[in-house]
């Protein structure tokens, strides 16, 4: 069965946007660095993470949550930048701003298995992700972790968007692409993920 509602906008962002967006990830990991999260289960997750905005998805021995601090340095996560904010507006939900965007970084071997992004107030608000950097193999389900996926190239500059009955779907990165961009210094992508946390 195909969920409606997954919507992918290939090439949505020029070079110069992406630029930009990598550089404001970067500056903001100056203050709330990187760091290699932990399941609820003890099992240490490949990609590294941090957060922009009022709130930050994280996970550890209590559990997945968002909260308002960086869980090692302690200090309130860097604002989302504001064109982040405008392409939020364009094409996700121009009433109810995010109030929370995941910076994954994912390094040659990272990956991230298949999930659904639930720990979020209202389902009815979409979740839009920004690919930046290396193209990514990403994987799209359905409602149930057993349901039939179809994989998508993600490449840097590539937007798109789980909303309607694809905002539950089981998604995730079977692997990246090294070499395929020089985007992120050091290699690898970059995924910035828009959320709303907190109730509209």
């Amino acid at each position: 069965m195909t969920l409606s509602g997954f919507h992918f906008h290939p090439a949505y962002l020029d070079g110069e946007a992406q630029r930009a967006l990598v550089l404001a990830a970067l500056d903001a990991a100056a203050t709330a660095p990187f760091y290699r999260p932990v399941t609820p289960g003890g099992r240490a997750m490949s990609v590294e993470m941090t957060n922009l905005g009022p709130l930050g998805w994280v996970t550890d021995a209590a559990g997945y949550r968002y909260q308002p601090t960086h869980p090692t340095a302690r200090a309130p996560w860097p604002p989302i930048p504001p064109a982040l904010l405008a392409l939020w507006a364009e094409l996700a939900d121009s009433r109810t701003p995010p109030d929370a965007c995941l910076v994954n970084l994912y390094r040659a071997r990272a990956r991230m298995g298949l999930h659904q992004d639930r720990d979020e107030a209202d389902f009815s608000l979409p979740v839009l992700s920004v690919s930046l950097g290396d193209t990514a193999i990403f994987r799209l389900g359905g409602l149930d972790r057993r349901a039939p996926t179809r994989s998508l190239r993600l490449a840097s500059g590539d937007v798109c968007i789980l909303s309607g009955q694809a905002r539950l779907a089981f998604h995730g990165i079977d692997r990246i692409l090294p070499g395929s961009s020089r985007l992120v210094p050091g290699g690898g992508r970059i995924n910035l993920t828009l959320r709303r946390a907190r109730p509209a």
